[in-house]
């Protein structure tokens, strides 16, 4: 991702799996950036972050959502979109975008 690292930015992924399943899933597809568990079992940052499915009738009650977070380099969150859909996902374009917009590079 050299567009991000060119802009000073560094991009981890955080999953609402557990660091088990998660370090088999970068493992058998090769992923060498970072992906961090979401303060796994619990997932309070998801549920500040509105970032989870809370609705106790939904066949997906507890899934994480699709977000994008963009923070400083003292950690101060600059700039969030969470996705309803799981499907959509923002183009690096607009993440660069996002990133340059916050402030945060």
């Amino acid at each position: 991702m050299p567009q991000f690292e060119a802009m000073g930015a560094q991009v981890v992924g955080v999953s609402a799996d557990a660091p088990g399943t998660l370090g088999a899933f970068q493992k058998e597809n090769n992923i060498s950036k970072q992906i961090l568990a979401a303060d796994w079992p619990r997932r309070e940052m998801l549920q500040k972050y509105d970032a989870m499915v809370t609705d106790e009738k939904s066949p997906v009650f507890r899934y994480a959502k699709r977000a994008y977070f963009i923070l400083d380099k003292s950690g101060t969150v600059k700039y969030m979109k969470v996705m309803d859909n799981p499907t959509v996902i923002l183009s690096a374009d607009e993440v660069i975008k996002a990133i340059k917009d916050s402030g945060a590079a």
